[in-house]
């Protein structure tokens, strides 16, 4: 074996050798004649391709590419991107497509085609294999349109004559299916005789005997039927001619034969010999040899048949590859109207009379026949696909592929002829530029031949080296205030590839704007200190490639900025009776400047000593003790000075505000007194303002702020309080059953932090359409007094007109005692005892009218024990102690009340009238009375002498000025203005008094008040 063979079989040997990962086969069956666009297959989804590479775990485009050939008609079309196949224009035609195809292949027409999958790390080949199957698209047709039988008119009944078969190009149940006999007129018949090789032979059955002298013509038509869907069928017309008899058919030897002949057998070459015998004799044995009907038009080209001898040759030059089969039926006749049949099959066997051919067709679209690759493409890289093939069959028919010499590329078998041409290691432009080699295809004949494809591949060179920059970071420092064009540095880099690969362009990172737009700019540290930017060194390759250098330019400081203190003018905020030494603020300066130069030092410039400042800290403290009486706010300023070289200062203003404390409770303008009142009538309409309440607190800012709120007398809800303004609105219409006096208690409390102050005030609403007797409303409001302030002074076991009544009654009846004892002491005493008299009369008159029926008192008591109010309730009691002066009209009433634990844990306020300053009340100052409300016009106030003190702590119901208080006219009560302020000319003697400062017992403060009790004229409404 010499070196040649050596190579061929190793090159045999690869070829064999398969790879399935990138070689697979798909099959897919169709119908011929589709239109255009019709789905035949799904490739990534019949062969499960994912578009995840295993390797990376990343997703891939693929991209499906159809191998084909130039100038061919695809008779399919992939889509690149989604690997479907679909018809195109060009319509599959079957019995064009397998034109010549024997019986036994006629389920096997197909075409093949091959798909690529790129990109190179996803490549696969794909052979499709596509199975035309076939459509009824053509009508059976006979070989004429006229067809003549002879018939001995001695035929017997029941004898068959052969009609010329009609043919179909279609195949299997779309071939000739059926046969019919038109016009038979019961003389003739028709039977199918169907051949071992499926073809159906029609024959003509004689079906009455035949007699040439009475008719010797019978003409008729046949029709022939195909099996398809829809049917097609086509007639001819037959003619039977009866003729005279001869009664012997010729007989051939082998009605079957089967011969091979070389495909390179020269033209007249014999094939067979063909012999047929006839027993008649003379013109009836003259036999005569024809090809039937049924043999091809294109069978007939390649054989002649001798007509005389029966002798089959050769006519044209045979080719295996074109038709490797040929059947011939040949008819041997002796005149007569039946002969002989024989079907001779010629099988052309192959002769090694064709090279192999190479099929190159690119993958990487070659330039002017030239493959250009890059030198950075990797190993494996597909560059084309082969097909090799050879029309030859068995050893003449197998190939071997190699490569003519040692190049960096080498074959690799897909399938048994297909092969793919690939890179077999990287590639350097710079060791080789350029490639030209054979590809060698040889088959296994004797002698062998071969084919060669010529493959040029050309390098190109690629960017493979970034710019360099000798220092990857690049420090600078540069002073501020620099002059404009200052220079900096010069940057380089270089690069290791040539030409326009290694042209380098400079360009400065986004941050580096300063640098880069206006280099007349000037630097300025307190602006930025630092630039941090990045220079980016690009080449002109393709891609480009480009490294990064850091550039830090660091500013150095000046002292070219003053301190800067945060506000101009600082104020701070402090109460009164601080501490001496306290901290009272901080001042908060800064410099722009940096080290030394922002180094800050403080000083108060003219300050009397009243403060101290720490000049590092800023920290203000005091050195006096603050009275915002003597004085409210302090002012001076501060100087900083820098550190720097020569140093700069700014100066500020400081002002010390001293605030005030909450101090001062809440004082009552409007209503002008506890026992004034105001008329609401049956006819005010819900919403209306029916009273006011106002009041005033000394102190300053919010704790100034008052609330006002109803705490006891409202609990039917009929008034309500604004809680800014004071006024008290009505909620609901008044009806009868709200008749009467209504006592409110306000409770008047300001927004002090942390402790908040109030003050109570007593507001008395008259609900009736008139107030004709002043006297006796004012009647009724002191003897409220005696019922205490958490209970409606409704709640008496007894109303108030029943109390008037009794004490009617009771002053009647002691009159008249009176007067029955002075009757007698007179007559008896005379003038000595008159003075004594008169005291006694006096001293009686008032212990009856200060000690109430004793037994209504208890039966008070008990009811009052009964509906006693829990823990919760808002006062418990109101006590009015008696005192005596000379003038027993004017008895002042002095009480003491008392406020449950609620009011305590609220933290109310006391005012001190002893410490209040004097207030002038005016008639239209505001009116305060809005959150009392009563249930009960009646009241329940008990008068007891020497009323203990309560043990709980006690808020003030304030007492008001004696020039607050509002008088009536002499007669009647003057009408209200709209003011509200209208007062009449005559005067009272009555209001509350103060008895003197308030008093603490323990945790308890009382206020003592007083009321008077005559009145010269009744009382105007407030």
């Amino acid at each position: 074996m010499d070196l040649r063979d050596f190579y061929l079989l190793a090159a045999l040997i690869a070829c064999l050798r398969l790879d399935s990962a990138v070689a697979q086969e798909l099959i897919y069956t169709i119908r011929e004649e589709l239109p255009e666009n019709v789905p035949i297959g799904n490739i990534p989804k019949d062969l499960n391709i994912s578009h995840i590479n295993a390797a990376t775990g990343t997703s891939a485009s693929l991209v499906y590419r159809l191998v084909s050939k130039a100038g061919d008609a695809p008779l399919v079309k992939v889509s690149s991107t989604t690997g479907e196949i679909f018809t195109t224009s060009n319509r599959i035609d079957r019995e064009k497509l397998c034109a010549g195809a024997s019986y036994a292949e006629e389920n096997e027409c197909f075409f093949e085609l091959e798909v690529v999958i790129l990109p190179n790390d996803f490549f696969r080949l794909i052979k499709i294999k596509i199975i035309v199957k076939d459509t009824n698209d053509n009508a059976p047709m006979f070989p004429s349109p006229v067809i003549n039988i002879s018939i001995p008119e001695n035929t017997l009944i029941n004898s068959r004559f052969p009609i010329p078969s009609a043919t179909d190009p279609d195949t299997g149940f779309n071939g000739v299916q059926h046969y019919e006999l038109l016009n038979g007129q019961s003389v003739f018949g028709l039977d199918i005789v169907e051949t071992p090789e499926g073809e159906k032979w029609p024959q003509l059955i004689v079906q009455q005997n035949l007699d040439r002298e009475q008719k010797d013509t019978y003409v008729m038509k046949i029709k022939v039927e195909d099996g398809g869907t829809p049917q097609k069928s086509s007639t001819a017309i037959l003619q039977v001619t009866v003729s005279d008899v001869n009664d012997n058919r010729p007989v051939f030897k082998e009605s079957q034969v089967e011969v091979h002949i070389p495909e390179n057998a020269p033209v007249g070459t014999s094939v067979i010999q063909l012999h047929a015998t006839d027993a008649d004799i003379g013109s009836n044995a003259e036999i005569r040899y024809i090809f039937g009907a049924q043999v091809a038009p294109a069978t007939k080209r390649f054989f002649a048949l001798n007509n005389t001898t029966g002798l089959i040759t050769v006519q044209r030059s045979l080719d295996r590859e074109e038709t490797a089969i040929h059947k011939v039926t040949v008819l041997a006749s002796d005149g007569s109207s039946t002969p002989a049949r024989a079907t001779v099959t010629i099988n052309v066997t192959d002769v090694n009379d064709n090279p192999p051919n190479i099929d190159l067709r690119y993958i990487i679209s070659p330039i002017n026949g030239t493959v250009y690759l890059s030198e950075k493409d990797p190993v494996n890289t597909k560059i084309a696909l082969i097909t090799v093939s050879d029309k030859d069959t068995d050893v003449n028919g197998k190939v071997i592929c190699f490569i003519e010499r040692e190049v960096p590329f080498h074959l690799k078998a897909v399938y048994d002829n297909q092969y793919l041409l690939e890179t077999s290691s990287l590639l350097d432009y710079e060791g080789t530029k350029e490639f030209s080699f054979k590809i060698v295809a040889s088959d296994s004949g004797k002698p062998s031949l071969n084919q060669t494809a010529l493959v040029r591949v050309k390098l190109e060179d690629e960017n493979d080296n970034p710019p360099i920059f000798s220092q990857p970071v690049i420090e600078l420092s540069v002073s501020e205030n620099n002059r404009r064009g200052l220079y900096l540095t010069t940057i380089s880099a270089t690069d290791e590839d040539s030409g326009k690969n290694a042209d380098i362009v400079y360009q400065l990172g986004p941050n580096a704007s300063f640098f880069d737009l206006d280099p007349s700019r000037v630097f300025d540290r307190e602006e930025q200190e630092r630039f941090i930017f990045t220079v980016t060194a690009r080449d002109n390759g393709t891609p480009p490639l480009q490294s990064q250098a850091a550039v830090i330019v660091t500013v150095l400081d000046e002292n070219d900025n003053s301190p800067k203190f945060t506000h101009n003018h600082f104020q701070f905020f402090v109460s009164e009776n601080l501490p001496k030494y306290s901290t009272v603020g901080v001042i908060t300066v800064t410099d722009a400047d940096a080290g030394e130069n922002k180094a800050v030092t403080l000083s108060i410039l003219n300050d009397n000593e009243n403060f101290v400042l720490d000049p590092y800290s800023g920290v203000i403290k005091s050195n006096v003790s603050f009275d915002r009486e003597q004085q409210s706010s302090y002012t001076f300023d501060v100087k900083a000075v820098d550190g720097g070289q020569p140093p700069r200062s700014s100066t500020a203003k400081v002002t010390i505000n001293v605030m005030d404390v909450n101090d001062n409770s809440p004082v009552v303008i409007y209503p002008p007194s506890n026992t004034s009142f105001k008329l609401v009538p049956l006819s005010a309409i819900p919403g209306s303002v029916v009273a006011e309440v106002f009041a005033v607190d000394i102190d300053t800012g919010m704790i100034a702020a008052l609330k006002y709120t109803i705490v006891s007398g409202n609990n039917k809800g009929l008034f309500r309080i604004d809680p800014v303004t004071g006024n008290i609105t009505l909620e609901e219409k008044p009806t009868p059953n709200d008749v009467g006096l209504h006592r409110l208690v306000v409770n008047i409390s300001d927004l002090g932090y942390p402790k908040s102050l109030h003050t109570l005030v007593l507001v008395f609403l008259y609900v009736n359409d008139t107030a004709g007797n002043a006297s006796y409303i004012y009647d009724l409001i002191r003897r409220t007094m005696e019922t205490p302030l958490d209970r409606n002074i409704g709640d008496s076991s007894q109303p108030y007109q029943n109390e008037d009544y009794l004490t009617i009654m009771i002053a009647i009846v002691a009159g008249a005692m009176v007067v029955i004892v002075v009757i007698f002491v007179t007559v008896l005493v005379r003038c000595r005892h008159a003075s004594r008299f008169k005291a006694a009369q006096r001293s009686k008159q008032g212990a009856e009218w200060m000690s109430p029926n004793q037994e209504n008192k208890q039966n008070k008591k008990k009811k009052r024990k009964k509906r006693k109010s829990p823990k919760s309730s808002l006062l418990n009691f109101v006590t009015i102690e008696e005192s005596k002066p000379d003038d027993a009209v004017h008895e002042p009433i002095n009480g003491t009340i008392s406020l449950p634990a609620e009011l305590e844990e609220q933290s109310i306020g006391r005012f001190d009238w002893g410490t209040a300053p004097p207030t002038t009340f005016k008639p239209n100052s505001p009116d305060l009375a809005k959150h009392y409300k009563s249930a009960s016009p009646q009241s329940a106030f008990h008068l007891k002498p020497d009323t203990p003190v309560s043990v709980k702590k006690h808020h003030v119901i304030q007492e008001l000025p004696l020039d607050n208080t509002f008088v009536g006219g002499c007669d009647t009560l003057s009408k209200r203005s709209s003011d509200h302020f209208s007062a009449s000319e005559c005067s009272s003697q009555g209001g509350f008094k103060t008895k003197g400062p308030l008093h603490t017992r323990q945790v308890n403060e009382h206020f003592y008040w007083s009321i008077s009790t005559a009145y010269k004229c009744p009382i105007n409404q407030y």
